[in-house]
C-alpha cells in the first residue's frame, strides 16, 4: 500500500464526519418522513425498520439499530449502537459509537469513543479519541484509523494504517501495520502477519537567527520609536505648552509627592474599576473610567519627556524644543534592556501623580473656598459705563 493511498484513505475520515453532520441535519428536518421508495428517516431510538430494504437513515440523541437491514445504514446521534445485521455499509457519527452486530459491508465511523465487538465483513475507516476493537470484533479487510488511543484485541484480516498517539495490538493483523506516532506501539509477539512500519513525524528544523539580524532588528525598532515618539513629543510641545508646564510644575518642587500619588493611584484605580465593572449598575461608568485611565497612562510619556527637557535645558527654550530633547532621552532609556523597566515605571508613576495633583489643584470648590477665606484676592471690578457712554 503506497503512501499516497494511505493519505487518500485518511482523507475519507473527514467524509465520515461530514456524512454524520448531513445525516443529523436530514433527521432533524425530516423526522418520520419518507425520502424515497425504499428509504426512511427514523428519529430517536429505533429497532428494525418497518421497511428494512434500501438505505436507512437514523438521527436522535440515542440511536439503536437492531434486527435485519438489507441495505446501508446512516446514523447520527449522541449514542449510536448497531446491534443488528446490516448487509450494506454503516456510516455513523456520534459521541459514542458501538457495533455489536454484523456488518457485511464497510464501516465509516467518527466519534469520541468507538467500540467494535461485532463482525465487519470488509474494511473500516475509524476516527475518534478512543478506538477499541474487542476480542470478539473482526474486520475482513483493511482498517484505517486516526485517534489518540487505539487498542486492537480482535482480528484485522489485512493491513492496518493508523495515525495514533498510543497503539496496542493484542489480537491479530493478517497483513502489515503502518502507524504514524511519536511513541512506539505495544504489539504482542506474532500478532502481525506482515511487516511493522513506524513512521515518526519529522522534527521541525531549528531556525538559526543571525546575530546581525538581531542587531539590525533592534536598531530599526529604535529608529522607528525615535521618529514616531519624537513627533508625538514635538506635537505636544506645540499644541499644549502651557498645560505641559503646569503639570510638570508639580515635579519640580516635590517629585516624591507625585511619585507616591502615582504609585497609590496605579494600584487603587484599577481595583476600583474592576469592582465597578463586575456590577450591573457601575459597568458603564467602569468602561468610561478605563478609557480615561488609559489616556492618562499613555500621556505620561509626553509629561516625562517635557520634564526631562526642563531638567536638561534649564532655560526658557521653546516648549517644542524642550519636549523634543526630553523625548529623545526618554526613548533611548526605554530601549535599554532591563533598565527600561525601571524607566517605564518611573515615567508612569511620576506622570500619573503629576496629572492627578494638577487636577486636584483645579477643583472649583477649592477656589471658591479660598476666595471666601480671603486667601485669593478678588479681581478689581470693571468700571461701569454711565448713560452717556463714559465711566463713573
Amino acid at each position: 500500500m503506497s503512501v499516497w493511498s494511505h493519505r487518500r484513505r485518511f482523507a475519507r475520515i473527514g467524509a465520515a464526519v461530514l456524512a454524520g453532520i448531513l445525516v443529523a441535519g436530514s433527521g432533524a428536518g425530516a423526522a418520520g418522513a419518507s425520502t424515497g421508495a425504499n428509504s426512511a428517516v427514523r428519529p430517536a431510538a429505533a429497532a428494525a425498520a418497518a421497511d428494512p430494504t434500501g438505505p436507512q437513515f437514523y438521527a436522535g440523541a440515542v440511536v439503536n439499530v437492531s434486527g435485519h437491514i438489507d441495505g446501508d445504514v446512516y446514523a447520527a446521534g449522541q449514542s449510536v449502537t448497531i446491534s443488528g445485521d446490516v448487509t450494506g455499509d454503516v456510516i455513523a457519527a456520534g459521541q459514542t459509537i458501538v457495533i455489536t452486530g454484523t456488518v457485511e459491508g464497510n464501516v465509516r465511523l467518527a466519534g469520541q469513543d468507538v467500540s467494535i465487538t461485532g463482525d465487519v465483513g470488509r474494511s473500516g475507516t475509524l476516527f475518534g479519541t478512543n478506538i477499541s476493537i474487542g476480542d470478539t470484533g473482526s474486520f475482513g479487510d483493511d482498517v484505517v484509523a486516526a485517534g489518540s488511543d487505539i487498542g486492537i484485541a480482535g482480528n484485522v484480516g489485512r493491513d492496518l494504517v493508523a495515525s495514533v498517539a498510543h497503539l496496542s495490538i493484542d489480537g491479530t493483523v493478517g497483513g502489515s501495520v503502518t502507524y504514524y506516532s511519536d511513541s512506539t506501539a505495544r504489539i504482542a509477539d506474532g500478532a502481525v502477519g506482515g511487516t511493522v512500519q513506524h513512521v515518526e513525524p519529522s522534527p521541525r528544523p531549528a531556525v538559526q537567527v543571525s546575530p546581525w539580524a538581531v542587531v539590525l532588528g533592534w536598531f530599526l525598532g529604535l529608529l522607528y520609536a525615535l521618529v514616531a515618539l519624537s513627533l508625538i513629543a514635538l506635537l505636544a510641545g506645540l499644541v499644549i505648552p502651557r498645560w505641559l508646564r503646569r503639570v510638570t510644575d508639580h515635579l519640580v518642587p516635590s517629585p516624591w509627592k507625585a511619585l507616591l500619588v502615582g504609585f497609590v493611584a496605579s494600584i487603587a484605580v484599577p481595583v476600583a474599576l474592576f469592582f465597578l465593572l463586575v456590577t450591573i449598575v457601575g459597568a458603564p461608568l467602569a468602561l468610561a473610567g478605563i478609557l480615561v485611565w488609559s489616556v492618562l497612562t499613555l500621556a505620561t510619556f509626553v509629561y516625562g519627556a517635557f520634564y526631562l527637557g526642563r531638567l536638561v535645558l534649564r532655560g526658557s527654550e521653546h516648549p517644542a524644543v524642550t519636549s523634543l530633547v526630553g523625548g529623545l532621552i526618554l526613548i533611548t532609556a526605554l530601549e535599554i534592556p532591563w533598565f527600561n523597566i525601571l524607566v517605564w515605571l518611573a515615567m508612569v508613576f511620576f506622570g500619573l501623580g503629576a496629572q492627578l495633583l494638577e487636577f486636584y489643584s483645579q477643583r472649583p470648590w477649592a477656589v471658591r473656598a479660598d476666595v471666601e477665606a480671603g486667601r485669593v484676592p478678588l479681581a478689581p471690578a470693571r468700571p461701569e459705563a454711565d448713560n452717556r457712554g463714559g465711566t463713573t
